[in-house]
């Protein structure tokens, strides 16, 4: 038994055996990192430690000054950053919450449920994979025009709920809820919503995290539906705002350096922030992924 204990994969305590893994994944874990923090350090470097050469990596003298530099920018332009970031969260929240909620609801039925075309639905899902949402601008923007939605929160929305990639990975995860159980919930005379929601969700967690982040990541720097359709400044994101900013005052003035440093801490945060509190849920997802 203690030769056993002395070999777990997973010990409770360090061993001298887990040395050479640290060895091979310190270095991995500094190649990621760093950037992570070069991307805060550099939001909060003056201006002579910007341009400094050769560039310090770590700030010797931090400053706020750049961060505010980007909220004046936004008061001179006429709307306050606060609306632009509300707009966001927002626009965020609401595809993040609806897209979820088709997903998982289509991932049942198509796991789960018999119905004529089922097949036919999830292998147009897949074909969907291969398209850039380029290749859509112009059906989409046709489509949002017609129903009357230029100009509103809805022309923002409703163009980015449908992830395939969401709805395949969750679909993947609920194809593995037994169909012994489900049956068993027949029997005791459970309906489909309560089937939903009271055994798949709870089953399927890891992969909604995960789906969650990537819907996050797609919204939160989308650029497309404020920049085609939206005209009106008070509806327009942080996102397309930042990147406007940033764009005009990097080529106009060399000050504009330390503006795009803020911005960028700014719309990198929040990416960091729920992948921190969904990293358990994501690391699940990629351990049972390839589970039968």
């Amino acid at each position: 038994m203690a030769a056993y204990k002395g070999h777990r994969t997973n010990p409770d305590k360090f061993e001298r055996g887990q040395i050479k893994i640290y060895l091979l994944i310190l270095p991995m874990v500094l190649l990621t990192g760093l950037p992570i923090i070069f991307i805060i350090f550099h939001a909060f470097k003056p201006m002579e430690e910007l341009f400094a050469f050769p560039p310090k990596f770590i700030t010797l003298h931090p400053t706020f000054d750049n961060l505010l530099k980007l909220m004046k920018a936004s008061i001179s332009a006429g709307i306050p950053l606060s609306k632009y970031f509300f707009n966001s969260l927002f626009v965020t929240a609401a595809v993040v919450g609806g897209s979820l909620l088709f997903s998982t609801m289509a991932a049942y039925a198509l796991s789960k449920l018999r119905f004529r075309g089922r097949n036919l639905m999830m292998q147009i899902n897949q074909v969907a994979l291969m398209f850039v949402s380029v290749a859509v601008m112009i059906p989409r923007y046709l489509v949002v025009n017609r129903l009357g939605m230029i100009d509103t929160y809805l022309a923002e929305i409703l163009p980015l709920i449908a992830l395939p990639v969401g709805l395949f990975l969750i679909k993947q995860f609920v194809d593995q809820v037994p169909d012994s159980l489900i049956d068993a919930a027949y029997m005791d005379g459970a309906v489909e919503w309560q089937i939903y929601l009271k055994i798949v969700i709870p089953m399927i967690r890891p992969a909604i995290a995960t789906a969650a982040i990537l819907v996050f990541q797609q919204v939160w720097t989308n650029l497309e539906t404020s920049n085609y359709y939206v005209n009106d400044d008070s509806l327009k994101t942080l996102a397309f705002y930042m990147n406007t900013l940033t764009s005009t005052t990097t080529t106009n003035t060399v000050a504009g350096q330390g503006v795009a440093a803020a911005a960028s801490l700014i719309m990198f945060l929040p990416n960091l922030i729920l992948f921190c509190i969904l990293q358990k849920n994501v690391m699940n997802t990629m351990a049972h992924s390839g589970i039968k």
